[in-house]
């Protein structure tokens, strides 16, 4: 018997963002377009790391590289945080950082130009804050989950999953490219839409909204993620097994897991 080597799992950021209204939080979750990860399904903004993620080191206030390295047990844990606020302000418009004064900064067209020049390749993450004289808020990101792509798949993630609040002040515009699509939705409507087929939605974030949706007031949520981040944040990588015997994806914990999660790299 020989043993299957499964594709790389890149490193990747997840950002979750939340605003609360009359009727409880909202999450915020986008479309991407058709051909991408995903595509033509709704997640929460992220994506994969940089290779010069840790040049905006310099400009991260409130959490230092050996708190995020403790945060996520890993040598290189403030790219992340910087990936998931680069990644949320290219792909939505919001911005999780301030200025000199300590504020968050403010929707404008000129940040919305500067934003449109970094998707474009023509303004790079660490000069744009730099020119802004803007500091990433590294302590308004909580982590909660780590997800891996299943190994059956060829294209294959390791992701850390954050939260976040929206900032005064902002609001979440699509860049109609890689994103085509956005909405902020409750998480018990998300997953009534999710039920009747009308938003498809990729099994991770099934399962967060499932958890953000006991929640009442994002404070509540907000106390939940410290928490499981405090207890330290497993790995969760999906397998394709059987259950009942009908075919599903299966999560440690679930029976027969392990043979399902192990058996792809045998054959």
């Amino acid at each position: 018997m020989s043993t299957r080597k499964p594709a790389p799992a890149l490193p990747s950021a997840t950002i979750v963002v939340i605003r609360e209204i009359d009727s409880g939080p909202e999450v915020l979750l986008v479309r991407r377009r058709a051909g991408d990860a995903f595509g033509d399904s709704f997640a929460f903004p992220g994506g994969v790391i940089d290779e010069n993620e840790s040049n905006a080191h310099i400009v991260c206030e409130g959490l230092s590289p050996a708190e995020a390295n403790q945060v996520l047990s890993t040598n290189n844990g403030l790219d992340y945080y910087s990936a998931a606020i680069r990644e949320l302000f290219e792909e939505t418009g919001i911005l999780l950082a301030r200025n000199n004064e300590g504020n968050w900064i403010k929707t404008d067209s000129h940040l919305s130009k500067q934003r449109y020049a970094l998707n474009a390749g023509k303004l790079g993450w660490t000069e744009f804050l730099q020119k802004r004289k803007l500091c990433m808020a590294g302590d308004c990101l909580h982590y909660f989950a780590y997800w891996e792509t299943p190994y059956i798949q060829p294209k294959r993630w390791q992701t850390r999953f954050f939260i976040s609040q929206l900032p005064d002040g902002q609001s979440a515009m699509h860049d109609g490219a890689e994103i085509t699509d956005s909405r902020w939705l409750t998480p018990k409507k998300a997953l009534e839409l999710f039920e009747d087929g009308s938003l498809p939605m990729p099994m991770p974030t099934v399962h967060n909204v499932r958890d953000f949706a006991k929640f009442k007031t994002f404070k509540e949520i907000l106390n939940w993620a410290n928490q499981k981040s405090s207890l330290g944040i497993k790995k969760i990588r999906p397998a394709m097994g059987m259950f009942n015997g009908k075919p599903r994806a299966l999560v440690p914990g679930d029976v027969g897991y392990e043979e399902a999660d192990s058996k792809w790299l045998k054959t």
